[in-house]
């Protein structure tokens, strides 16, 4: 049993193999935010393929960024009462959240996008806008990958947690 438990805990490096490509993203997405100024204000011209590769490349470090925030604990929460709480009682809540909360939803966000991201496969659905990005079917793909990894990240600190719990208790 603590082989399985080690074995999902080390589902956290491939959330970290994921998400350290991702700093990147935010100095390319200033370079192309300067780049699509300059093109509007100094040479009067659009640049409508590098805006929306902007939001592309914003829609791409939060979605594969959302599995490294659960994993570096760094996620939102009201934080009032939990911090005066003792270690095992944290531990406890975050893993009783990630059972009932994270885990289902991160299913029910795959299941219910599944349809949605197919239907945009089977057309090839691309930009609405003349001369955008060609590929809002690859974006919307984003969907059930987002909603796989938080789910591997909520089995991998599950059991890091569940494993805390035990641990603490011997």
């Amino acid at each position: 049993m603590r082989r399985v438990g080690y074995w999902l805990e080390s589902l956290e490096l491939i959330g970290a193999f994921i998400t350290r490509p991702l700093r990147w993203f935010v100095l390319i997405m200033v370079l192309i935010t300067v780049t699509v100024v300059v093109l509007r204000y100094a040479l009067e011209t659009g640049a409508i393929f590098l805006q929306e590769s902007v939001m592309y490349l914003h829609g791409l470090f939060f979605m594969l960024g959302l599995a490294f925030g659960i994993a570096q604990d760094t996620h939102v929460r009201v934080d009032i009462l939990y911090s005066r709480m003792s270690p095992k009682r944290r531990h406890l809540i975050n893993l009783v959240g990630h059972c009932i909360f994270l885990m289902p939803m991160a299913a029910l966000i795959f299941v219910s996008s599944l349809p949605y991201v197919s239907a945009s496969w089977r057309v090839f659905e691309g930009s609405s806008e003349v001369g955008g990005v060609p590929a809002l079917f690859l974006l919307k793909s984003l969907l059930p990958i987002t909603a796989l990894l938080l789910l591997l990240q909520g089995l991998a600190s599950s059991a890091a947690l569940a494993r805390q719990l035990f641990d603490h208790d011997t």
